[in-house]
């Protein structure tokens, strides 16, 4: 057989099988679902990563990366009968056909949240074996990223603040109660509330449709900048960046805001 002749997925699908083979590669042989889901993680935020720089080239190359990492899961599995890389097409095909009624049936809805409403409902029909509509967050998400997907869902049967201003006073509330847990130096109280100040940011910032895993990524990349400014700066010097005072530090701080590092 000749894989050139082959449409690329087949291919790919053929070459994650001969991986697993006998004659294959002894690492890939070895592979089970649980030790690769470390490198399902990987690659995905290398999708992220490349998303977020733009670069179309690298977005291309790590969904690759991660479009092999469901052919690996799924040739395990077929090695057992349990399901092939067919059947995980077929699941979504029919997934995504039933959740869009709008499209593929008769349903009239015009509007991207009625969409997103009309999904839940549907999910939480094929769901009905879960007790609860959150039973359907993952709980290794990021925990920002899972804050979001918990208060999301539950403002889909009612559950959330009539207005934004709710959520903002909410949030003022639970910075007033984190100032007493500091003040009394009670540690336990320190973490719950300093929970309560994220999980309410969060949902202010669901309001305004800010991801909230973004928001932070951007604040740590601005921090990261300016701190290399910093450590740049010092080194041109010749002083030792933790000889430095923190007058200094803070001077070169500002400096970094100005040259918009």
């Amino acid at each position: 057989m000749n894989l050139k002749d082959i449409p690329p997925l087949y291919r790919l699908k053929e070459i994650a099988k001969i991986l697993r083979s006998k004659d294959g590669c002894p690492w890939d042989r070895e592979q089970t679902f649980d030790s690769l889901k470390p490198y399902l993680v990987e690659e995905t935020y290398e999708v992220y990563d490349a998303i977020e720089k733009g670069n179309i080239d690298d977005i291309k190359e790590e969904l690759g990366d991660l479009l092999y990492q469901v052919y690996a899961h799924s040739e395990i599995a077929s090695e057992t009968s349990s399901f092939t890389i067919d059947d995980v097409a077929e699941g979504i095909i029919d997934k995504l056909i039933r959740r869009h009624p709008h499209v593929f049936a008769d349903e009239n809805i015009t509007d991207a949240n009625g969409v997103k409403d009309r999904w839940e409902r549907i999910k939480k029909g094929e769901k009905s074996k879960e007790k609860s509509i959150l039973d359907g967050v993952p709980r290794h998400l990021p925990a920002l990223l899972m804050a979001h997907r918990i208060q999301d869902k539950v403002s889909h049967v009612g559950f959330d603040w009539e207005k934004i201003d709710d959520a903002v006073s909410k949030l003022d509330e639970e910075i007033g109660e984190f100032k007493e847990a500091v003040d009394a130096q009670d540690m336990e109280k320190i973490y719950d509330e300093a929970g309560d100040i994220l999980f309410s940011i969060v949902n202010i910032l669901r309001f305004k449709k800010v991801d909230a895993e973004d928001a932070l990524r951007r604040t740590i990349d601005k921090f990261t900048g300016r701190f290399k400014y910093i450590e740049m700066k010092a080194n041109e010097s010749g002083k030792e960046i933790d000889k430095m005072t923190l007058e200094e530090m803070d001077r070169l701080w500002d400096e970094s805001k100005r040259v918009e590092i």
